[in-house]
């Protein structure tokens, strides 16, 4: 991309404010072009006298905010069929229904950030951020008013930057293209660690559900074996004494007594009068 800089530069210093113009608001509504190098040129430039460095700062935040609203109109219109053909297509999907919804409820909520964000910090993702914007029937005022501050701090920067470091604005944009790539990786790697801690928080709940069910099988099936045991035990104590011994002797010594014809019903047997020692 650094292939168009000369270019641009050239038209920049033929034609001026115009051709300023023009590229940011190309740039912002998502083509590819090296903006960021142009504003520290044009800094550069300013420093120089051959431009007025606020009249650049007005000029590129109404074609940044200009082209902004150009690709959320184009993801209002096209997006939205787009994402009502996902809808409808049940065959050969590939995003679900419920993605999708939740993708725009998570932009309903949190998609000021998202806009501003993308202004400020990761300019390349502009141009998605808007037409998802579009897509998802983000409020324009919201959007309008993330827009133009994020694109106001974005724009601010390279300007003074260009305009303080002077002929030295191409190492100055070297370091800042380093920053934004590692601002990128940053974004990234911060995702991918929430998007982790969150599933791990949503897989403890279900591990700890499961050993809960698992315990509770294994009470359930100690407490059946305790039964067991228990109604086997009450069963040989009700089965017990008809097998005791002392039961069976006292039954031997009753039959006994009974045929012996001594007495009967464990009574002891009547003294006659005349010969106490004599037994009926």
């Amino acid at each position: 991309m650094n292939t168009l800089l000369p270019l641009m530069i050239t038209w920049l210093q033929l034609y001026g404010y115009p051709v300023l113009w023009i590229c940011v608001c190309i740039a912002a509504i998502g083509a590819p072009l090296p903006i960021g190098l142009l504003l520290l040129a044009t800094g550069a430039f300013a420093a120089l006298g051959d431009f007025n460095i606020f009249a650049l700062f007005i000029t590129a935040l109404s074609a940044s905010v200009c082209g902004d609203s150009i690709g959320y109109y184009i993801g209002r219109k096209v997006g939205t069929r787009v994402i009502a053909w996902l809808l409808r297509k049940k065959r050969y999907r590939f995003i679900s229904p419920k993605v999708i919804s939740r993708s725009q409820d998570y932009f309903q909520h949190r998609g000021g950030w998202a806009v501003f964000l993308s202004r400020c910090l990761v300019p390349a993702l502009g141009g998605t951020i808007n037409i998802l914007a579009g897509a998802e029937r983000y409020p324009y005022r919201k959007f309008l008013l993330a827009d133009s501050t994020g694109e106001a701090l974005g724009i601010f920067p390279p300007l003074v930057l260009g305009f303080a470091f002077g002929a030295s604005w191409e190492a100055v944009g070297n370091l800042l293209t380093i920053i934004s790539i590692l601002t990128l990786l940053l974004l990234i790697a911060i995702y991918l660690i929430v998007l982790l801690v969150r599933t791990l928080r949503k897989m403890k709940p279900g591990q700890a559900q499961t050993t809960e069910e698992e315990t509770g099988e294994s009470t359930t099936s100690q407490k059946k074996v305790q039964d067991s045991k228990f109604h086997h035990k009450q069963s040989g104590k009700e089965k017990s004494p008809k097998t005791t011994p002392f039961l069976a002797t006292l039954r031997r010594v009753q039959t006994y007594k009974s045929t012996d014809g001594l007495h009967t019903g464990y009574s002891f047997p009547k003294e006659t009068t005349s010969n106490p020692r004599r037994r009926d």
